[in-house]
């Protein structure tokens, strides 16, 4: 049953936050960022965000579909939207089913996270999570009930000068050159704060059912923070301008996961 509850973090967090987020810190703990000068590059001026483009993810696990995985920007007045959700599917959702929403917003003229909700109904546990980044403060707040207890939690957490999130750190890395030899580290917060170490591995053709494309490998893991050590995910973009993420496997203590894409709307 825990294997199944673990599964079921990935698939809401997908892409490289998928291995970031699969094992947590306690709760009150708080996060140290590290000496290293690292920081959250703002969009390039001419930078195209893909505003109303719906991702559409199968989510396999041991070769069997667990379910599906589906994550879209939006814009919102001055800020942008990336909502998602997961869902399980088959066997999973008999034995441990699965029904998260997310919605993050962030500054689209610095990728500066600015806010977390999410709604997960994962088994028997229902819950509520509120996150809000204080940049002025360099703290984030969490707030979580409990919906079927009633429960609720409060804790604050040491946060970088700007940070992205379990979500939107999908978008920023899309956003990059990506291009072969290149690394990048930066800050992603999930109420804690951990460095990411993104290396653009190679070049290389990958067939999902939504095609078959030339993609660059993007691998990526936690280098410091909670999380160091914790997981690795591999990440293939498109080579077009869009950065297309085809394909995601993330390597975690207990197995692999692998997300295919199945389509893109617009």
């Amino acid at each position: 049953m825990l294997n199944f509850r673990r599964h079921a973090r990935i698939v809401i967090t997908l892409l490289i936050t998928a291995a970031l987020t699969a094992q947590q810190a306690p709760p009150n703990s708080i996060a140290t960022i590290g000496p290293a000068p690292v920081q959250i590059a703002p969009p390039r001026p001419n930078y195209a965000f893909p505003d109303g483009r719906t991702f559409v993810y199968s989510a396999e696990w041991h070769l069997i579909t667990a379910g599906n995985a589906v994550i879209r920007m939006d814009v919102a007045g001055k800020d942008r939207k990336v909502t998602a959700s997961a869902e399980s599917s088959g066997a999973v959702n008999v034995i441990f089913p699965v029904h998260d929403r997310f919605e993050s917003r962030f500054d689209p003229r610095t990728f500066c996270s600015l806010s977390i909700f999410k709604h997960s109904e994962e088994g028997a546990h229902k819950r509520e999570t509120s996150i809000h980044f204080d940049y002025a403060h360099k703290k984030s707040t969490l707030d979580e009930i409990n919906l079927k207890t009633r429960e609720t939690k409060h804790v604050e957490n040491n946060l970088a000068a700007c940070a992205t999130d379990v979500i939107t750190g999908f978008y920023y890395l899309q956003s990059l050159p990506l291009q072969p030899g290149s690394s990048y580290e930066f800050p992603i917060s999930d109420g804690k704060t951990t460095i990411v170490h993104a290396n653009v591995e190679k070049r290389e053709p990958i067939k999902v059912p939504a095609g078959t494309f030339p993609t660059v490998l993007v691998t990526a893991e936690a280098t410091s923070g909670p999380l160091q050590s914790k997981g690795k995910v591999w990440v293939w973009y498109s080579e077009d301008p869009s950065h297309t993420p085809v394909q995601m496997r993330a390597k975690l203590g207990w197995g692999t996961l692998l997300f295919r894409l199945q389509r893109v709307e617009k």
